[in-house]
């Protein structure tokens, strides 16, 4: 297997004990070339703390990870807490992040995610759709290889929710890069995603959306209502999928019907 065919992340066994708890216990994790890879799971259920690994922020108790070389991260947080008494527009928060060589992209970056207007803006007054924005343009400025985003979707609105989800999916194949995130609403992520590792402490299940909305494990975390939901959105797609998840396009479909 070539460079470029190599996973850009691949975890083994990752396990962690934080102040006398277990948070992760051996668990793996592959994020591909061009993949969006989306952790689920219940509050507590590690999410975040197998991110920080992945980042290398923390250091495993057990396990590895693996990064392909000269990997490029681009990190969206959470959120992120400003003071109004600190005087900080979004061109000057965007630009702190930029080198000399990549302040060129920021004009291209702000545009792509339609941000022009907020320039001028200090970042402690915009709305929460409008920092979600703000915090992915700072990531892509990092011109990255494997975008991470923590609850991407944090105090954004329904609508919003799903701009932002089919954002995140344009900026993967603009930018041939992967993705790497946490989120909590499922009904909206499960159609903007790949591949779903469903996690609490270890490994539940994972796979292809539709598979996992399916497994046992899923259904007892979650519940038949949240699966059912699922449904609406990840079926609304000009083909289907076979028992593995590979793509069957609709005219193929028809022909064998």
């Amino acid at each position: 297997m070539n460079q470029a065919q190599r996973p850009l992340i691949n975890a083994k066994g990752i396990g962690i004990e934080l102040n006398g708890r277990q948070v992760l216990k051996q668990v793996d994790l592959v994020v591909g070339q061009r993949e969006i890879v989306t952790l689920i799971g219940p509050n507590g259920a590690g999410k975040t703390t197998l991110v920080r690994v992945i980042l290398g922020l923390l250091q495993p108790d057990s396990g590895q990870v693996i990064r392909q070389q000269d990997l490029r991260i681009g990190y969206m947080p959470q959120k992120m807490a400003l003071s109004s008494n600190l005087p900080l527009t979004v061109r000057r928060f965007l630009k702190l992040a930029c080198t000399d060589k990549k302040a060129t992209r920021l004009q291209a970056t702000v545009s792509e995610l339609e941000i022009n207007h907020l320039l001028g803006s200090q970042m402690a007054t915009l709305s929460g759709g409008e920092t979600q924005r703000v915090l992915l343009a700072r990531a892509l400025l990092r011109d990255p290889d494997l975008l991470v985003l923590d609850e991407p979707v944090q105090g954004v609105d329904v609508t919003g929710q799903a701009e932002l989800y089919n954002l995140i999916t344009r900026i993967r194949d603009r930018h041939a890069c992967s993705v790497l995130m946490i989120s909590h609403d499922l009904h909206l992520v499960m159609a903007a995603t790949d591949q779903v590792l469903c996690l609490n402490q270890h490994v539940c299940c994972s796979g292809h959306p539709d598979t996992v909305s399916q497994h046992p494990a899923y259904l007892e975390l979650f519940g038949a209502p949240a699966s059912a939901k699922l449904a609406i959105y990840t079926h609304h797609h000009n083909h289907t999928h076979d028992i593995h998840g590979n793509v069957i396009p609709a005219d193929r479909e028809q022909a064998h019907g």
